[in-house]
């Protein structure tokens, strides 16, 4: 009897403890709203790795439209200019300008170069707008290309490189600018040969200059000979060769030649010889850059006026103390009509520093004397940059 008590008793508390471990209604509402949330939050989840997966793919393709979109190239520079010199005061916003290229596959590429000057252009304005550049190149061999359009004329330093980040002193260098001149461009065609390792050769034929002949104060002057290839005069044409040395480190060696089968296009038959020559040698921040430039005209009016022989040359040491901060001096020395008995000799010593906050940035200052047949002192100060 006793054990059937203790049996009945055992089921009864079995039973009990198993009513007490039934869930409320309340329970079960929440364990049913919780695993709701769990199930938005792993739909959440889902959506997001989609997303994610999603937002891989448009990268992938965005690089991928990148990669195809590399082929085009942008890039340009500019500088703007305070100069005091003999007390006449002026700032201008020299030059803006946009380079645009463009590969068509690893042979064939174009290249492009359009140049604002001095801002505003027009009618008795003071600017320009100019298209320096325009060419299509093309590699023959792994040594040798060749390109045709309007490119620079291969002579001097500044000629090809002229980024303000690249070089000393505000303005570029007034043999460069008077006798040369830089920036001189033409249309034609021309080849670039590696003829040994750090040893090219280049050679043009293009159109040529047409300088003024008619009796005026700029006859014979060779930057206004200038045609800029806007409807240039065409009856004669120029060729131009030169001889490049790298091989050396820090090193570089130059020397060109130019024939212009006639400076007044047909109107005097005066042809001309322009001969250059520099030299550039960089070492432990230490710098020199020194270039000769000469033209010889034969031509009957050119030597009654004194312009048959123009010549110049500079000397710029510098010495640049870290990736910031470099110092340089220039003396130039040049004459327009040389060939003449008359002291009409041009000098400048230009004396100042570059500061590169960025490699590619650069602000300028320098002390500006001119001397013999133009007189004048001052300063200049100037910032630049390139991309």
């Amino acid at each position: 009897m006793k054990f059937k008590l203790a049996l009945v008793s055992a089921a009864l508390l079995a039973c009990g403890t198993v009513n007490a471990a039934e869930p409320t209604n309340q329970e079960l509402l929440d364990l049913i709203k919780s695993q709701q949330k769990e199930i938005e939050n792993l739909k959440k989840s889902v959506e997001e790795a989609d997303e994610k997966a999603e937002a891989s793919v448009e990268a992938a393709e965005k690089t991928m439209s990148n990669a195809a979109d590399s082929k085009l190239s942008f890039g340009g520079y500019g500088e703007l200019h305070y100069n005091n010199i003999e007390d006449k005061e002026s700032i201008d916003f020299h030059r803006f300008v946009t380079f645009m290229g463009y590969e068509f596959n690893e042979d064939i590429r174009f290249f492009s170069e359009l140049e604002v000057e001095h801002s505003l252009s027009g009618d008795g304005k003071p600017g320009e707008v100019e298209l320096e550049q325009a060419y299509v190149e093309i590699d023959v061999t792994d040594a040798t290309s060749i390109k045709s359009g309007l490119f620079l004329v291969p002579v001097g330093i500044l000629n090809e490189t002229h980024e303000p980040p690249t070089f000393y002193g505000v303005e570029r260098n007034p043999v460069e600018k008077n006798i040369i001149p830089s920036t001189w461009w033409e249309a034609g065609a021309g080849v670039t040969t590696e003829l040994a390792a750090g040893i090219t050769a280049d050679f043009a034929i293009h159109s040529g200059l047409e300088v003024p002949n008619d009796g005026g104060v700029y006859d014979f002057n060779i930057r206004s000979g200038r045609q800029k290839v806007a409807k240039a005069n065409a009856d004669s044409f120029a060729y131009t060769a030169r001889i490049k040395y790298t091989a050396i480190p820090g090193l570089e060696l130059a020397a060109s030649i130019q024939h212009q089968t006639d400076l007044t296009q047909g109107v005097l038959n005066a042809d001309a010889n322009l001969y250059t020559a520099h030299a550039i040698y960089n070492v432990d921040g230490f710098g020199i850059r020194a270039l000769y430039a000469g033209w010889d005209v034969d031509s009957e009016q050119a030597e009654l006026a004194g312009q048959d022989k123009q010549d110049g040359f500079f000397v710029e040491p510098s010495y640049r103390f870290n990736d910031e901060f470099g110092v340089f001096a220039r003396y130039s020395e040049w004459d327009n009509v040389a060939g003449n008995s008359i002291d009409t000799e041009m000098e400048q010593t230009n004396v100042g520093f570059n500061y590169w906050p960025h490699q590619n940035v650069v602000f300028k200052f320098d002390l500006e004397r001119r001397d013999g047949a133009q007189d004048g002192d001052g300063f200049n100060l100037g910032v630049g940059y390139q991309f």
